[in-house]
């Protein structure tokens, strides 16, 4: 991919810093990973409305949803899905940057991929929430249908089935979805952000 050339960054009057304080709490990205089926998705709209609820800047970025627009060209090779990590690794800093609470939530297979959004960001930006949750268990919900399709061979490099997925090795928060309501996993979440001051408790 060609690089831009004769471009200057431009600094904000405005800071971060100034932003998160008219917020009135931190700014940082909740990174969602797991495989498909985990709960994601359907975990990450139930904080982002608990926290708008509470009177937070949030906003939730969807891999899906992602993949509608932004990313609407990038396939599911292992490139590809490379640079849909990458584009929104900036996009998060950039509401970051806006003093916002981003939620995301996207199968991220590859840790190296999430760990580099992890280097874009200030130290305790990144806030890694693994849904954890078994294969078989994915499979058996399978709300999508895609893993009966990646079964019959209608889809190819489908993650947990015929293309890796690495869990994270120290990952901020774990969510045993096999275990925790939704509710329970938001709470869990929530109590983590009141612990570590990026919310008031």
């Amino acid at each position: 991919m060609a690089q831009s050339e004769n471009i200057t960054w431009h600094d904000s009057e405005v800071k971060k810093t100034e932003r998160q304080q008219r917020n009135n709490h931190k700014s940082a990205v909740i990174w969602f990973t797991g495989l498909s089926g985990s709960g994601k998705s359907t975990i990450s709209v139930a904080l982002e409305q608990a926290l708008f609820n509470q009177g937070m800047q949030t906003y939730r970025l969807d891999g899906d949803n992602v993949r509608h627009g932004l990313n609407k060209n990038l396939g599911f090779s292992p490139e590809d899905r490379q640079e849909n990590i990458r584009r929104i690794g900036e996009v998060s800093k950039l509401m970051v940057d806006a003093g916002m609470i981003t939620v995301t939530a996207f199968i991220s297979p590859y840790r190296e991929d999430r760990d580099a959004v992890r280097a874009l960001l200030d130290d305790q930006e990144f806030i890694e929430v693994y849904t954890q949750c078994s294969l078989e268990t994915c499979e058996a919900r399978d709300p999508k249908g895609l893993y009966k399709k990646a079964r019959n061979g209608e889809i190819s490099g489908f993650t947990g089935i015929d293309a890796p997925y690495e869990e994270p090795t120290q990952a901020e928060i774990v969510v045993d979805t096999e275990q925790l309501s939704v509710d329970e996993a938001v709470e869990q979440i929530i109590a983590y952000l009141k612990q570590h001051h990026y919310i008031d408790a």
